[in-house]
């Protein structure tokens, strides 16, 4: 066999290997959606997950026309500037524009439909499906231009194999600053500032979501290398990303057991997600050990940031800011102290006599990040109020539920209780 036709069977191997990735990380959407889903309340079941479907749909669209431009076209450091609905776009090394664009617009669309959980039960579905497509036409592009489209940040050896930073970071941004200018749900808060716990409908959708997650986390993070080679990064993304959602699933249990007298299946569920997302940064520049070490920290992370919201009156339905935002922060800076420079990083990690170089890069990089998401998506959240007669759902649409008053139906129609005296 010749150079060429060994070229062109490599090409497509690792073609077909992106798009089995990109499959798995768009199954998220439905593991995103039957967790949020879980988590809430039956009244609005049916606005979370329309929020979930339309968020791939904007994303899909927003990516084409605006976003796969802004973030891997020709320009400068900032954004690209050319490439606009793909056209006179082009791939990445040997994979083709179209193999490339869909396994970064399931990216986009995981960034997205982060904020669905967040916002749950209270905002108006026609504003959330104009932030949809504002975040994943402009917003997520932008972060992604810096990290991995060889902007500014990228030349700073800033490192984010899979996304803790580009996806988490910029998602758990955007649903933090979409639940303060929201304010709580109705009963969530007492007078003295306590806090109601408002359950939700079934544990048993929320648990299939976290286990659809974590199977296609191995899409998200192992299907980051963009390539097979001999195997061996992928089946080491693979062992890190499960070994960091074990750690993160354990700790976030025992750490719940420990804080409120018993094993609390909503956080450890939580946990295992805080793993997954505190790893997807360093998946492929750490050792098994170390994504332990990674996950087990993710699991309190994310257990000691719900008891902040709360103390902070921040009402976050599903614990996307726990897990998305402050892990997707410690996700990064992970980067920095366990790092390896023998496994692909610009230079070692603290803990590897690296000193703070890398740690540095990661924190400059991360803040950037969450102040540019922050400030941005604050004025977008702002001008859709106004344009949309306000983000939020009146106090009567609230107690009626969104499935009725945005969508005219039932998630759980024709079930009636009758009480016998």
């Amino acid at each position: 066999m010749d150079n060429i036709t060994l070229s062109a069977s490599q090409t497509g191997i690792d073609t077909l290997w992106v798009m089995i990735a990109a499959f798995m990380v768009f199954l998220m959407q439905a593991g995103f959606g039957m967790l949020e889903a879980g988590l809430i309340r039956t009244k609005n079941t049916c606005n979370v997950l329309m929020n979930n479907f339309l968020d791939f749909c904007m994303a899909t669209m927003g990516f084409f026309m605006f976003g796969y431009a802004i973030m891997f076209g020709p320009g400068n450091v900032f954004m690209g500037l050319k490439g606009w609905f793909l056209i006179g776009a082009h791939g990445e090394g040997d994979l083709s524009l179209y193999a490339h664009w869909i396994f970064h617009a399931v990216f986009c669309g995981a960034a997205a439909t982060i904020v669905a959980g967040g916002v749950a039960e209270r905002m108006r579905f026609k504003a959330y499906l104009t932030y949809s497509f504002i975040i994943s036409a402009v917003i997520y592009p932008f972060v992604g231009h810096w990290i991995w489209g060889g902007g500014w940040l990228a030349k700073l050896n800033f490192a984010d194999f899979a996304g803790s930073t580009v996806v988490h970071a910029v998602g758990g941004s955007a649903a933090l600053i979409g639940t303060l200018i929201l304010g709580p749900r109705i009963g969530k808060y007492n007078k003295d500032g306590s806090a109601n716990a408002i359950e939700g409908h079934s544990m048993t959708l929320a648990s299939l979501g976290t286990l659809i997650l974590w199977f296609a986390w191995f899409g998200f993070n192992a299907g980051s290398t963009l390539h097979v080679g001999d195997g061996g990064q992928i089946a080491h993304v693979a062992m890190t990303t499960n070994l960091s959602a074990a750690a993160g699933r354990l700790s976030g249990m025992f750490f719940a057991w420990h804080k409120f007298g018993k094993p609390d299946l909503s956080m450890t569920m939580n946990g295992a997600l805080a793993g997954l997302v505190a790893i997807t940064a360093s998946c492929a520049y750490v050792v098994p050990g170390e994504a332990v070490i990674i996950g087990a920290i993710g699991g309190i992370v994310v257990v000691l940031g719900t008891i902040l919201l709360d103390k902070l009156r921040i009402d976050d339905p599903v614990g996307a800011v726990p897990v998305h935002f402050m892990n997707g922060i410690w996700g990064t800076l992970a980067v920095g102290i366990f790092g390896h420079k023998a496994l692909g990083l610009a230079n070692n990690g603290l803990a590897h006599g690296g000193g703070f170089t890398q740690l540095g890069i990661q924190f400059l990089g991360v803040i950037t990040v969450v102040v540019f998401v922050s400030g941005g998506m604050f004025v977008v959240f702002k001008v859709i109020g106004a344009l949309c007669g306000g983000l939020r759902v009146s106090r009567e649409e609230e107690f009626k539920g969104l499935d009725i008053t945005q969508h005219g139906m039932e998630s759980y129609s024709g079930f009636e209780i009758f009480t016998t005296k």
